[in-house]
């Protein structure tokens, strides 16, 4: 694994997964991919006045390891939801999209801090320190 995660998320997405062994028992999925449901469902939907100070949101939000992994939970848990004729997407709403679409929208505290809706991407976090664990003390 590299030190980043990006490179570590296509990592296991290319090579960790033998798509012989996928099995798919259920329905088929609305949105093929993690970016088509962010171009067709997030964006038209969130329809918020991103400025930066308020709310703020990436155009390149793929950069995000944290946007990715948030955005992939809302993509996996809506299409998991939206089978559910009564309360699936109230539940979705709730307990889902609020909750993570608040963190990533959140100028301050958010993946996105740094990044501007017009002006794009900016490199202002770093990942969070690490020291070495002791040699066994996880296995």
């Amino acid at each position: 694994m590299s030190l980043d995660p990006l490179e570590d998320y296509a990592e296991l997405d290319e090579h960790d997964v033998d798509p012989d062994d996928v099995v798919n028992e259920g329905p088929d999925l609305v949105y093929s991919s993690l970016d088509l449901f962010v171009a067709h469902l997030i964006a038209p939907t969130w329809c918020r006045p991103v400025d930066g100070r308020h709310l703020t949101w990436c155009p390149s939000w793929w950069k995000h390891p944290e946007a990715i992994m948030r955005l992939e939970a809302l993509w996996r848990s809506w299409e998991h939801l939206r089978m559910d004729p009564a309360t699936g997407l109230s539940v979705w709403m709730l307990d889902h999209a609020d909750r993570h679409m608040r963190v990533l929208m959140d100028p301050e505290l958010g993946p996105f801090k740094g990044c501007h809706p017009e002006r794009g991407h900016g490199e202002r976090l770093r990942p969070l320190p690490l020291e070495e664990p002791p040699a066994g003390l996880f296995t």
